[in-house]
């Protein structure tokens, strides 16, 4: 199984290679700072004076400020789980520190309601590669594997596996395959498949926010497939964290109590939802144009490095689900992100601003994602940068 590597995670125990390590993290994080022009900018790579100017700037136009702020789950917090819930067309919301803890919640009072604390997932879910078996050391759930195919479970996965679940997990997209989806049909026939085996269906939702264009249907008919959905306010909407679970009004409320339980009740969290609804009134109706300019970025790195060069490229999904994609290259981490960061330093013009990570012996990948930066680039900028970042790969290798 492909395992991403995180920026703070050492190298074998090697303390030279951490040292190495960090300090390309750094140079990095300049160049990242220092470029005049980024393919991927904004959200958490920005400072933190950053990040505080956009609740200073933005705060004012999605909440009266001089309303009191939160205690324990109030005011605030209460408008935008009503503010979630009325997006993704369900009974009630409720917001949570992380996903993680959503997650486990969800999952556990489903448990409870059906009798069956098999939860049954993808290989690549998150709470299987991300979370240090959360699921079972806190939470008493038992997952299983539907597949490890880099794609969605298919119906009939569902339908023919070995043992009964109470609930069926679906990551929409699925990150860690390349952040891709199935077809609406397929989707459709998968959840069908789960309520034949009288199982409940929960979408792990961090990233569902960008999945209308690719279904070509809106949120409130996308959540409504599922019995509970859970989103994330960072990782599309540029939120400094948070989550929310959706679904029926006796399943949230009971969810609250386990968030009390858990440590997820939060004497004030204004800042964080603040940075939620700017994320809901600013990213969300964008994102959108991010998924069709990906496609343009995508095509247009394809044949960047067509015409570049090297031994062998790919851009996967070849045409994005959504706004963010992979590119995979035949080479170490070290030497790509080396070059990245080189390209950075010398043009001022970042082509890659994420990490490399292994995906096998001389085989490296990335991931990309457009917002709003990105739309300034155009294919023959893309196509120009990608001659530029090959061309200070070693010679020898392409």
């Amino acid at each position: 199984m492909i395992r991403r590597m995180s920026d703070t995670e050492d190298h074998g125990g090697d303390p030279a290679g951490r040292t190495a390590d960090k300090t390309l993290q750094e140079r990095r994080w300049a160049a990242y700072q220092q470029a005049r022009r980024a393919l991927t900018r904004g959200g958490f790579r920005g400072t933190v004076r950053e990040r505080l100017e956009l609740l200073q700037e933005a705060a004012p136009q999605v909440y009266d400020l001089d309303q009191p702020p939160d205690m324990y789950g109030n005011r605030i917090v209460e408008t935008l789980e009503e503010r979630v819930a009325a997006l993704l067309g369900t009974e009630a919301a409720a917001f949570f520190p992380t996903g993680t803890m959503a997650q486990q919640i969800a999952l556990r009072c489903w448990a409870g309601r059906t009798g069956n604390p098999v939860v049954a997932l993808h290989a690549l879910a998150h709470p299987e590669v991300h979370e240090r078996d959360a699921f079972s050391t806190v939470s008493g759930l038992r997952p299983v594997r539907v597949t490890s195919e880099p794609r969605l479970p298919t119906a009939e996965e569902v339908r023919s596996f070995a043992e009964p679940f109470g609930a069926l997990m679906l990551e929409l997209p699925l990150r860690d395959a390349g952040f891709v989806l199935p077809s609406w049909e397929e989707l459709t026939e998968v959840v069908e498949a789960a309520r034949e085996r009288d199982a409940v269906v929960h979408f792990d939702g961090a990233r569902l926010w960008e999945t209308t264009t690719h279904f070509g249907r809106p949120l409130d008919e996308i959540a409504g497939l599922a019995d509970s959905v859970y989103v994330s306010f960072y990782k599309s909407l540029g939120g400094f964290g948070g989550a929310a679970l959706a679904g029926p009004r006796t399943l949230v409320e009971e969810a609250k109590a386990w968030r009390h339980r858990y440590g997820g009740m939060v004497f004030q969290q204004f800042p964080t939802v603040l940075s939620a609804l700017i994320g809901l009134e600013r990213e969300l109706p964008r994102l959108p144009d991010y998924v069709a300019h990906a496609r343009v970025v995508a095509a247009a790195l394809r044949e960047g490095f067509a015409e570049a060069g090297p031994a062998w490229a790919r851009v996967h999904p070849r045409v994005p689900h959504t706004h963010e994609f992979q590119v995979w290259l035949p080479y170490d981490a070290d030497v790509l992100e080396e070059a990245a960061v080189r390209q950075a330093e010398e043009t001022g013009t970042l082509l890659f601003a994420g990490a490399w990570s292994r995906g096998g012996p001389g085989l490296s990948f990335t991931e990309v994602g457009i917002r709003a930066a990105g739309l300034e680039w155009t294919a023959a900028d893309v196509r120009a940068a990608v001659a530029d970042f090959v061309g200070r790969l070693p010679a020898d290798s392409r």
